[in-house]
């Protein structure tokens, strides 16, 4: 099956590597979109003047909004073209175009909605990323698993990815956070849509290109949305769009937990300089030991409700 195909380039700083880029993009390719997201070296107009290739169209952003905004630009313009899935590339050359089939061919063959990289699945490829990189990548890949609720993807902030439109209209795209949590955000919005993600292994490329992101300044900031987003996931898949056994299992379990614990700091407290008998040690601690358990059997029912049918099926359905 044959799928128009899109792939969106946000361009910011990248006019030593963006022509090189476009030059390695396949003929599968119908369009490619060029975001100059309000770039001081021009971009967008490096693009025009020296570019060759007629797939190409150039999209300014007004204002710079990051790489989210750009490539929501970019996704906004292949839903008006008609395109079937967009792929996003970098422009800065450390995500090699030939690796586009693979990225589209869950799609192709309808297995998944959405793929992304994956720089950790193969040992060998991770054996040159730096180490505070790779830590880091590891404590992030956990905090997205737990606050979009993809338990089987690695590698959060990969932006190598590629999504069907029809999943991409279901979207608020105007809301999805327009910088470094871009990658995070979408997968969060995915899972409201129940949307099946797939990765992609891909190897560790690093150019000289000069990252803007600096860790010590939006770890907390990153800390913050984590908890936002798991916090509206479990309101809107255990509380408001279904109430199941996970639903019985957290909220036995939270107050179980908090039970015991009042009621043992309570006694603690009061006990004085007297010991606690066995009876309300016992008391205090069995209900912990069983919120514990019943927190762990909602974890594991969590992990088993990773969406694993494709969406986009059932809306090409409901579109014919």
């Amino acid at each position: 099956m044959t799928m128009r195909i899109a792939v969106a380039i946000p361009c910011y700083k990248v006019t030593q590597h963006v022509l090189g880029v476009i030059h390695a993009i396949g003929p599968e390719v119908e369009a490619i979109y060029a975001v100059d997201d309000a770039c001081p070296a021009g971009s967008g107009r490096f693009i025009e003047e020296h570019n060759t290739d007629p797939r190409v169209r150039v999209l300014y952003n007004p204002e710079n909004r990051g790489v989210g905004g750009a490539i929501v630009t970019a996704y906004k313009a292949a839903i008006a073209d008609g395109m079937e899935i967009v792929v996003k590339i970098d422009g800065d050359g450390q995500m090699d175009p030939s690796l586009l089939p693979l990225f589209v061919r869950p799609l192709l063959r309808k297995q998944a909605d959405y793929t992304k990289g994956n720089r950790f699945y193969r040992p060998e490829s991770v054996q040159d990323m730096p180490p505070v990189r790779l830590f880091g990548n590891a404590v992030l890949s956990f905090m997205t698993k737990l606050s979009c609720g993809y338990w089987n993807v690695m590698d959060p902030t990969n932006g190598y990815t590629a999504v069907r439109t029809c999943v991409l209209a279901e979207l608020p795209l105007d809301k999805l956070e327009n910088r470094y949590f871009f990658e995070t955000d979408m997968l969060f919005r995915l899972n409201t849509v129940r949307a099946v993600v797939k990765d992609v292994p891909m190897d560790s490329v690093y150019a000289d290109e000069e990252s803007n992101l600096k860790i010590g300044k939006v770890l907390p900031e990153f800390l913050r949305k984590h908890a936002s987003r798991l916090w509206r996931r479990y309101v809107y898949n255990y509380l408001v769009r279904d109430f199941n056994i996970g639903t019985i299992y957290s909220l036995s379990g939270t107050l179980l937990v908090l039970l015991g614990t009042l009621f043992g700091l309570w006694h603690w407290i009061g006990s004085g300089s007297h010991p606690a008998t066995s009876g309300t040690v016992m008391l205090a601690a069995l209900p912990i030991i069983i919120g514990i358990q019943c927190l762990i059997a909602f974890l594991h029912y969590d992990v088993d409700s990773v969406p694993s049918e494709p969406v986009s099926l059932s809306l090409e359905d409901s579109a014919n």
